[in-house]
C-alpha cells in the first residue's frame, strides 16, 4: 500500500466511525461520550480487532489489513456495498466474490441481527455460507467463522464431512439431506445463468457424494423457509427449535433466527443457552 492510500484509509475509517450512533450497533450511549459516533475501541470490539491495531489503521499506519479484517470493519461500520468496495480499494485488496465468507452483509440485516439479542440468529448466504452470528447462535451451533473455500458452505460440509452431521440426530439425516438439495436447486435457479459459484459447488458435490447425486436426480425444488428442527448440543443435549428465515430482496442472503419449539422443554434450555452465549462474548 502506498502512503497516500494508508492516509486515505485512516481518514475514511474516521469519517464512517463518526456518523454511527452507539444505539445503531447495540451499544449504550453512556453519560460521558466526548466524540460523535463510535469510539475507536468500540469499532475494534465490533470488528474483533485489537484496539492498538485499529488505532494504527486510523493513523494511516500499521500493517495492511487482511480481506477478513476489511469485511469485519465494513460490518462494524455498517458500510454500504459501494463503501465496502472502496475500503477494499484503499487497502489494495481485491473485492471478494459474492457468496463467500467475506461477502458484504446488508446493513439492514446487520441492524436486525443486532436487535435480536435474546434469541440465536445469524446471516447466511443462499449457499449456506455463514457470514455473521450473534453470541447465542455461536452457543447453539458453534462458531462457523474462519472457514474458507468450499468448506465455508454448510451444505458442502453436510455431504463431504461426517462431523457436520453431528449437529442433527441420525434419524433426521435423510430429511435434512433432501431439504438441503431442494434448497440448493432453488437457490441455483434464482441466480443469473452466467453464475459459476453455485454451478461449481453442484458439480463438486455430484462428483464426490453419491447421496447428493441420487437426491439431485430427483429434481426436488424448495426453498427452506420455516423449519422445525432437532439439534444436538454438546452441553445441553437435544434441543427442538423453530428456524425462521428472512430473505434479502435478491435472495442471496438470509437472516435466520431460532426459537424454542412449543410443547417441548426447549424454552428452559434456551435460558441455559443464554448463559453459554454470555460466557462466549
Amino acid at each position: 500500500m502506498s502512503s497516500a492510500k494508508y492516509t486515505e484509509l485512516g481518514a475514511f475509517l474516521r469519517s464512517r466511525r463518526a456518523r454511527i450512533r452507539p444505539a445503531d450497533v447495540g451499544l449504550p450511549h453512556g453519560p460521558r461520550r466526548r466524540v460523535p459516533g463510535l469510539r475507536r475501541d468500540e469499532v475494534a470490539q465490533l470488528a474483533g480487532a485489537s484496539v492498538d491495531y485499529y488505532n494504527e489503521l486510523e493513523r494511516g499506519a500499521g500493517s495492511q489489513p487482511s480481506e477478513q479484517m476489511i469485511a469485519a470493519l465494513a460490518r462494524a461500520l455498517r458500510l454500504t456495498g459501494d463503501e465496502r468496495d472502496y475500503l477494499y480499494h484503499l487497502a489494495d485488496r481485491p473485492v471478494p466474490a459474492r457468496g463467500g465468507p467475506a461477502s458484504h452483509v446488508h446493513p439492514g440485516m446487520l441492524d436486525l441481527l443486532g436487535r435480536l439479542t435474546s434469541t440465536p440468529a445469524q446471516v447466511i448466504t443462499d449457499l449456506h455460507v455463514t457470514l455473521v452470528q450473534n453470541p447465542l447462535a455461536v452457543a447453539l451451533l458453534g462458531d462457523q467463522s474462519g472457514l474458507r473455500g468450499a468448506r465455508a458452505s454448510f451444505v458442502h460440509r453436510w455431504f463431504t464431512d461426517p462431523d457436520a452431521r453431528l449437529l442433527y440426530p441420525e434419524a433426521d439425516h435423510e430429511g435434512q439431506s433432501r431439504a438441503f438439495v431442494a434448497d440448493l436447486r432453488a437457490a441455483a435457479a434464482r441466480r443469473d445463468a452466467k453464475d459459476t459459484e453455485a454451478a461449481s459447488m453442484i458439480d463438486s458435490l455430484l462428483g464426490t457424494s453419491a447421496e447428493f447425486a441420487a437426491l439431485w436426480a430427483d429434481h426436488d425444488v424448495a426453498f427452506r423457509r420455516d423449519d422445525r428442527k432437532r439439534l444436538n448440543h454438546p452441553s445441553l443435549g437435544l434441543i427442538e427449535v423453530n428456524c425462521l428465515n428472512l430473505f434479502s430482496e435478491d435472495g442471496r442472503q438470509r437472516l435466520l433466527w431460532f426459537t424454542p419449539a412449543v410443547g417441548t422443554d426447549s424454552a428452559g434450555l434456551f435460558d441455559l443457552l443464554a448463559v453459554l452465549g454470555t460466557q462466549k462474548v
